[in-house]
């Protein structure tokens, strides 16, 4: 029993910790960003690129690891560019120029082993300084090549760089479209979204990178510096500032100018405001006088049909009263006549009934008042008598003419002063 414990111990530890030990010394953890390269006895190497894993066997493989990252170099470079005066005579500009330089080991497996014998090999300050050294130079030999205006524009400026036998002896020409760099024999086109700079730095030290493993991924032109870019740079910012100015005052102008204008529109539309106004102040006016005259005409017709209302009122009211008065008098005319008929007949009654002698009687009683009024009434009277018979007719007439009017006047002043006929009336009455 205890051997069999001890048995099963044992293998237990052989599963959980031989073997896992067994099996991580034939299989290797290669970490993203490193690639691991493993030789064999008989000559053969093997590259794994991470992340993954190698196989490897303790004593007869040999491995080593290199990293697959990018590697970023900053260049500070100063030199002189390729300007040339209007005579073809050099006249170099002196520039400086800030870069930054993205190279990586290469993808194949050649460049791979070339990097891990020739560049990873070297110590890693050796390593920076071997690239920056071999980006500078690369970096001059372009700006060599280039002029001012090529490094501050490379999208607008001319971009043929011909060469004669080596870089360094190149020659700018101005055909607008590519940049063609002769090495060795070889031409290679340009194109126009390339950059002049980055393109021939890659062109120059392609070869020198290949012989290190490495290859060149990128170049970013931080800063190209120089005092004729200075100097135009504050020509540019006076220019800018002066365009500036030109603007701000054009602007100025242009807002005074519409101040003035709407002010002077405002002055218009103020000045048509005044006069309509003013005519609706003379129409207005206008208006009331002829409302005021129609008021007039309007109380003057009131006035009028007042008055013709006035008129035909009091018309009517004197055809009324004149029509009352004449009723009136022809009822009193009738009644005076019927009291003077009855009256008359009531004498006639009673000189029949009292005789001759009644009526002499009242004559002579009444004869002081009528005398005057007689002798008036014969005075008055135009009595005319024609007779043709010789026995006095003529004088009769005159008589019997005489006679009628006193007894008119008679028979008059008795109706009216009730003499006879009040006596005889009131005896009627009795």
């Amino acid at each position: 029993m205890p051997n069999i414990a001890i048995i099963a111990v044992a293998v237990i530890i052989g599963v959980f910790f031989v073997i896992p030990v067994i099996v991580a010394s034939f299989l290797r953890n290669v970490e993203a960003g490193t690639i691991r390269l493993v030789s064999w006895l008989a000559g053969g190497t093997v590259i794994y690129r991470g992340p993954g894993k190698s196989k490897e066997i303790p004593l007869l493989t040999t491995g080593t690891t290199i990293s697959s990252k990018v590697i970023n170099v900053d260049l500070d470079i100063t030199d002189q560019t390729a300007d040339l005066d209007e005579n073809g005579t050099p006249q170099p500009i002196k520039v400086r120029v800030l870069a930054s330089a993205i190279v990586s080991v290469g993808d194949t497996d050649v460049l791979i082993k070339t990097a891990a014998n020739r560049f990873f090999a070297k110590p890693e300050a050796d390593q920076v300084n071997t690239l920056t050294d071999l980006l500078s130079s690369s970096a001059r030999r372009a700006i060599n090549l280039l002029t001012h205006d090529q490094l501050f524009s490379a999208k607008s400026a001319p971009r043929v760089l011909t060469a004669g036998t080596s870089p360094s002896s190149a020659i700018v020409a101005a055909p607008p479209r590519a940049v063609t760099v002769q090495d060795g024999g070889a031409i290679e086109t340009l194109e126009d979204d390339d950059d002049p700079l980055a393109v021939i730095i890659r062109k120059a030290c392609s070869r020198e990178l290949t012989d290190l493993g490495l290859i060149f991924n990128s170049l970013n032109i931080k800063v190209v510096q120089s005092e004729v870019a200075d100097a135009r740079r504050r020509m540019s910012a006076a220019e800018a500032q002066a365009t500036a100015d030109i603007v701000q005052a054009q602007q100025a102008r242009r807002a005074k100018e519409a101040t003035i204008e709407a002010e002077r529109i405002i002055s218009d539309r103020q000045r048509e405001l005044e006069q309509t106004k003013a005519g609706n102040a003379a129409l207005i006016a206008q208006a009331e006088a002829k409302r005021q005259e129609a008021m007039g005409v309007q109380r003057v017709a009131e006035l009028d049909a007042t008055q013709i209302a006035q008129a035909r009122a009091d018309a009517a009211r004197v055809t009324i009263t004149a029509q009352a008065s004449a009723e009136a008098e022809a009822i009193r005319i009738r009644t005076v006549a019927s009291a003077s008929a009855e009256a008359i007949e009531i004498v006639n009654k009673a000189i029949a009934a009292g005789g001759e002698s009644y009526f002499r009687y009242r004559q002579i009683e009444m004869l002081p008042i009528i005398a005057p009024q007689i002798a008036q009434a014969l005075a008055e009277a135009r009595l005319v008598t024609v007779s043709g018979s010789e026995d006095g007719g003529a004088a009769n007439g005159t008589a019997n003419q005489i006679v009628s009017v006193i007894q008119t006047v008679m028979a008059a002043q008795l109706v009216s002063r009730g003499g006879l006929l009040g006596d005889v009336g009131d005896k009627a009455s009795k």
